[in-house]
């Protein structure tokens, strides 16, 4: 490592952060295979270097950790999406038509409670070891699932691609993080999202045309072999010197003793069970009584118990960290409801084929990878607080799900739904990289990796709360839309199964003819309304949520500057009046 002269190194130790924003360089081309890291802040006076990076790498490691992870992040969203080409084959195969929303949902139950976790441990034991991992799990879920030939093996795959797939998120963006500049920063976190959002788009595509070809059990057997490459590529990519954090020094049993265990199995246990009670046909209330309990065993640990908490109490303590984390949980939460049931209104009330029905989500992820980039390489190229366009790309984003409400039936014409789904993409990608800069602003330096990891977790939370929630609400709704419809038009006896199985096949609808198809169209037609007008109702809360977040700025305490703390006290009202400017400045 090589030091800029003159300034000093101290010894870093435990208050050390992760993510320091001092600047660095180094005497050398980063051209080096090394790891190049800056232990110290330089003298008070120094001026800050918004273009330094907080770690390097050379050129050629850092070209084979972007192929490698984007290979990783593809795989794992294609995943998300390929499931809702192929659900009704699933279905059909498992004879689990009534629990197919299922078939998401253990996925992002999984991963949403998994994600922060993934961040501890990222700084205990290093990125580098935990996306080998990650990418394990990730793969032997998929071959697990391909080979489940009932509903509690295929579920079983599941979950343990969800563990894999949560850890990948939080890596992937620790990595950003720590090797990008903060005038890049955002263009960087923009390309990680719209990698994220082709694997999205593309996913649903191949499913659907490979479908007829491979069918269902290779495409989930193909992700292992695929994960395990990617996986290694970012393992032996990444030098061993690349820091975690000084966490990551010690032992095995050192690195082990400092993971919370108490605070892990009890936010674990919260999540699953909130996550489970919604998410079943039927709200099971007594589930969703005990995750509250286990959430307030949670905090009370974190504060009071946990040596070396999962999450720190000063992020914890940070309303404006929560608020923001609650804001991206409900829009993403909205979001996923596009990502889920798009394809289902193709299938179900256009009669486009599955390869058809998954080219709709090209257009939405199209605009979600181009917000992001737009945002990023022409605005957040700066730290400071983006409050202001955080708020109004909220705003728009909750007004797209008024106009899919209002257009979400056979009569639209395709260029004008594939405008709406573009726009909605276009809104989301553009707040994500606004919410990510903004909390940085609000949170000390010392805090951003905590804070980041929480913001990942919260879009993981979003996922299962997209797929879960608004999946037992869209069957519950299209389930007694159904029964009224059959009822209403020659009785709902001897249609059960017919019932049973539109739930879970929304391509079935097209083999239908007469009053039947016009029964299930219309139900189809009315649930995703509602589904849209209830996404609607929680992006607008959303947006007031994100405008309490503030713009005051987070600041690391100063340490041996009793006379600067005095006069800041001194000053009062005078030195809060100036921050205000400064952050509503900063905010527009």
């Amino acid at each position: 490592m090589a030091l800029q002269k003159g300034t000093s190194s101290p010894r870093p130790n435990e208050a050390t952060p992760l993510l320091r924003d001092e600047p660095r360089s180094i005497d050398q081309d980063v051209g080096s295979s090394d790891t190049l890291t800056d232990s110290g802040r330089g003298d008070e006076g120094e001026v800050e270097d918004e273009d330094k990076a907080n770690q390097h790498v050379g050129r050629i490691r850092g070209l084979f950790i972007m192929l490698s992870l984007c290979g990783l992040m593809f795989l794992q969203a294609s995943n998300l999406s390929l499931v809702t080409t192929t659900q009704s084959k699933i279905a059909e195969d498992l004879d689990a038509f009534v629990a197919a929303s299922w078939f998401t949902s253990a996925y992002m139950i999984a991963m949403s409670s998994t994600t922060i976790l993934a961040g501890r441990l990222a700084q205990i034991f290093s990125p580098r070891s935990c996306v080998l991992v990650s990418s394990i799990f990730f793969g032997a879920g998929g071959v697990v699932a391909s080979q489940g030939k009932t509903m509690p093996v295929f579920l079983l795959g599941r979950i343990i691609q969800g563990i894999g797939g949560g850890s990948i998120m939080t890596v992937s963006l620790i990595l950003v993080l720590e090797l990008s500049t903060k005038k890049r920063r955002g263009l960087h976190v923009g390309l990680i999202n719209s990698v994220f959002t082709m694997g999205v788009s593309f996913g649903a595509v191949i499913a659907g045309a490979l479908l007829p070809i491979t069918g269902w059990r290779f495409l989930m057997w193909i992700q292992g072999p695929l994960s395990l490459i990617s996986g290694f590529g970012v393992f032996f990519s990444i030098p061993k010197t690349f820091t975690g954090g000084d966490e990551g020094e010690g032992s095995i049993s050192a690195k082990l003793a400092r993971i919370d265990y108490l605070g892990a199995f009890t936010l674990v246990a919260s999540v699953v069970l909130f996550l489970f009670g919604l998410s079943s046909p039927k709200i099971e209330y007594i589930p969703i009584i005990v995750s509250i309990f286990l959430l307030a065993g949670f905090i009370l640990i974190e504060f009071y118990v946990a040596k070396t908490p999962i999450i720190p109490v000063t992020v914890l303590k940070n309303p404006g960290v929560l608020l923001s984390c609650v804001a991206q949980l409900g829009q993403m939460a909205s979001r996923w409801t596009v990502l889920m049931y798009a394809p289902a209104y193709a299938l179900s009330v256009r009669g486009w084929s599955p390869a058809e029905a998954g080219s709709i989500l090209i257009p939405t992820n199209l605009g979600f990878a181009l917000g992001g980039l737009i945002v990023g390489g022409f605005h957040v190229k700066r730290g400071g607080s983006f409050w202001l366009p955080s708020v109004i790309s909220y705003t728009l984003f909750t007004c797209t799900f008024v106009l899919l409400s209002q257009i979400s039936n056979e009569h639209t014409p395709a260029p004008l739904y594939l405008l709406a789904v573009l726009a909605n993409g276009l809104c989301i990608g553009a707040s994500l990289n606004y919410s990510l800069a903004h909390i940085l602003h609000l949170t000390p330096p010392s805090t951003h990796f905590m804070a980041a990891s929480l913001l990942t977790t919260f879009r993981a939370f979003a996922g299962s709360f997209g797929s879960a929630i608004g999946g037992g609400l869209f069957v519950r709704v299209l389930k007694a839309r159904l029964e009224t419809g059959f009822q209403e038009n020659g009785g709902l006896e001897g249609r059960e199964e017919l019932v049973r199985k539109l739930l879970g096949s929304p391509a079935l609808v097209q083999f239908l003819k007469g009053v039947e198809k016009r029964v299930a169209v219309d139900s189809y037609v009315g649930s995703l309304s509602q589904l849209y007008v209830a996404a609607s109702v929680l992006a607008l809360a959303m947006v007031l949520v994100q405008a309490g977040t503030g713009w005051k700025a987070g600041k690391d305490p100063v340490k041996g500057n009793e006379s600067g703390s005095e006069s800041e006290e001194e000053g009062g009202l005078g030195v809060e009046d100036e921050e205000w400017e400064e952050g509503m400045e900063q905010g527009v």
